[in-house]
């Protein structure tokens, strides 16, 4: 390997690098103004100071630094979160969830622990980048229900198909890479399950940290929704159900105090005709005409009109809804559900619902009061409104919007929620297995078929355009371009060379297990700056000829430089599941460092152990 000799380029990049990454820690400055200045400087400092070519390196140019916008593995990661949006507000993965949620019952981590397991496992066989995106929705639910924030999950997941995508060699890319690499050095093929000894183990270690230590050192960051409802979850709105002809709820008789079509949901009163029927309902039989006065949180209301379709129209106050006035807006699929709360001095204080005809003035439906200290026993819209009172409010996106200016409510803009389209699930859910089926096959790239999964939800109304943008995270986008900008420059300057040639004359005379130790720490340090592929396929190479020189097996590098490179566990831009999780995380930068930095040293010291017994060293 010919030396390289350092430019004033190859420091500067340095130097942009190690700013950069103190200014994702910090997290003083946005990751967004981080990333526009990493690009913005990198490409002025080859503008003015051309590269010079050297021997088997890329030409950098400005060109070459902002065609990250434009990389596969950008518009995949972007395309995914739309499709995973999809089967998200479709509820399609609420079954799965549910019976994983089950575990909980015995531990209250094994549902977490069961998940993360079969990822590790799939991720050995199949792309991980559409394993996780499988999971995510899943995950997201088990945390909701396991009332924990999804933060504390995300990023275990990912490095938990990272960790499982070691086990083979068709688990990675970088695996692939690594066996191309070390046959254009004219070493033997990686066959299927060569690594598969040293890949369980270090999989099995990683994953006992994934489960037992990741979760505790990850921050349990909520939503700013989740935030400003915490406490209010619990509140129990009254609500109004008629039982009409043709309606699920005819002959339904109550079992344990509850009906089963509606789990969650009190049932205060029966009004049938001119009787009033008080629980407890023995041997109460529902019939067409009753009146039922419920008491229910949001989500148990939510979740029953998405499990049971009819009670949406039961709860209705008046026979329908009008069609919003955005003829944009699909007719049956852009509900929101919100709160309002009715203000002091407002012209609704002291009347009812249908003296105000608050439907026909705002085109949303009242849906439910929540009053505080009150227990209430009257139909829905018997109940004179006082101040103060929440009002769940149903409408179509834009009437929703527009009650921002009426002044006798007050929007609460947080409890804004979109109302499943539980009836798109099958659709969804089929469009979601294309994509994922005809990703792992082969069929189509990855980018292809998560562009044309992202397509299909859109055009078969799984999702609107709103929806679909609100599920892209810019963060994402514009890490990933500085990432690739980064990476551009530092292989472009030879700067990896060269600090490879370096650590090594450091280590001239060592004994060759602590050489390799440190390589593969290298590489490991490398593959969380650079992109993990562009690591594997620099130091296989480097590693060969290190194993050369020493006189010990040239696979012990190999494999260093193989599960090396999968160690892209302390920075969001290491891989490209790490980016995935990202948005629904809520995470920052440092929360990378934190959780996975253990995990990459944790690793090393493993491969240490393991390889100076499996070769000897």
């Amino acid at each position: 390997m010919a030396a390289i000799e350092p430019t004033l380029q190859m420091w500067l990049v340095f130097g942009i690098i190690a700013v950069a990454v103190v200014a994702y820690a910090t997290e003083r400055f946005s990751i967004e103004m981080v990333s526009l200045c990493v690009v913005a400087f990198l490409s002025a400092l080859f503008f003015h100071m051309p590269q010079v070519a050297q021997p088997g390196l890329p030409e950098i140019t400005t060109t070459s630094l902002l065609a990250g916008l434009a990389d596969p593995a950008l518009i995949s990661v972007l395309a995914l979160m739309v499709v995973g949006q999809g089967i998200v507000r479709t509820g399609a993965l609420d079954s799965p969830a549910r019976r994983m949620v089950s575990l909980r019952r015995k531990h209250p981590f094994l549902a977490v622990a069961a998940a993360l397991t079969a990822v590790m496992v799939l991720s050995g066989f199949l792309n991980n980048t559409p394993v996780v995106v499988i999971f995510i929705p899943i995950m997201v639910v088990i945390a909701d229900r396991m009332r924990r924030s999804a933060s504390g999950l995300m990023i275990p997941l990912s490095y938990a198909a990272i960790l499982g995508g070691m086990t083979t060699v068709i688990g990675s890319s970088t695996n692939l890479l690594v066996s191309a690499a070390a046959v254009r050095s004219g070493q033997p093929k990686i066959e299927f399950f060569d690594i598969t000894a040293i890949g369980i183990v270090l999989a099995g270690v990683g994953m006992i940290y994934v489960i037992f230590v990741a979760p505790r050192l990850l921050p349990d960051r909520a939503t700013l929704a989740q935030s400003l409802t915490h406490g209010v979850e619990g509140r129990q709105f009254i609500a109004q159900i008629d039982v009409r002809d043709g309606s699920s709820l005819v002959g339904e008789k109550p079992r344990a105090g509850l009906f089963p079509s509606m789990p969650g949901i009190t049932v205060r009163l029966i009004q049938r005709r001119e009787e009033q029927i008080l629980p407890p309902f023995d041997e109460i039989e529902l019939q067409v005409g009753d009146e039922l006065i419920i008491a229910a949180t949001r989500k148990s209301i939510t979740e029953a009109m998405a499990r049971t379709p009819d009670l949406l129209q039961a709860m209705h106050t008046s026979d329908d809804l009008p069609p919003p006035e955005d003829d944009d807006a699909p007719m049956d699929r852009d509900f929101l559900l919100a709160e309002v709360i009715v203000a002091p001095a407002s012209r609704m204080i002291g009347r009812n619902l249908a003296q105000i005809v608050f439907h026909t003035r705002t085109r949303c439906t009242v849906m439910g009061i929540q009053r505080r200290s009150r227990m209430i026993r009257q139909g829905l819209n018997d109940i004179r409104l006082e101040a103060g009172d929440v009002l769940l409010t149903l409408g179509h996106r834009s009437d929703v919007h527009r009650l921002r200016f009426n002044r006798d409510v007050i929007l609460q803009e947080w409890s804004a929620y979109d109302l499943p389209a539980r009836e798109l699930a099958k659709r969804a859910a089929l469009i979601f297995g294309g994509v994922v089926v005809t990703a792992a096959t082969g069929v189509l790239p990855i980018v292809v078929a998560a562009l044309g999964g992202a397509v299909l939800m859109l055009a078969t109304g799984c999702l609107n355009i709103h929806q679909a943008s609100r599920a892209l995270d810019r963060r994402v986008a514009v890490l990933v371009w500085a990432a690739l900008a980064m990476g551009t420059a530092l292989h472009g300057t030879g700067g990896a060379d060269y600090v490879a040639q370096q650590l090594m004359a450091v280590l001239d005379g060592a004994p060759p297990l602590v050489i390799l130790s440190s390589f593969f720490l290298l590489v490991a340090c490398f593959t969380n700056v650079l992109s993990n592929n562009a690591t594997a396929v620099l130091f296989t190479p480097i590693g060969i000829g290190l194993a050369d020189q020493l006189g010990v097996p040239p696979v012990a590098f190999i494999y260093a430089a193989l599960f090396g490179a999968n160690c892209s566990f302390a920075t969001p831009m290491g891989y490209q599941t790490n980016l995935l999780v990202m948005g629904p995380g809520h995470y920052r930068f440092s929360d990378y460092l934190k959780a996975g930095l253990p995990l990459l040293l944790l690793i090393w010291l493993t491969f240490t152990c393991v390889a100076a017994l499996a070769f000897d060293l």
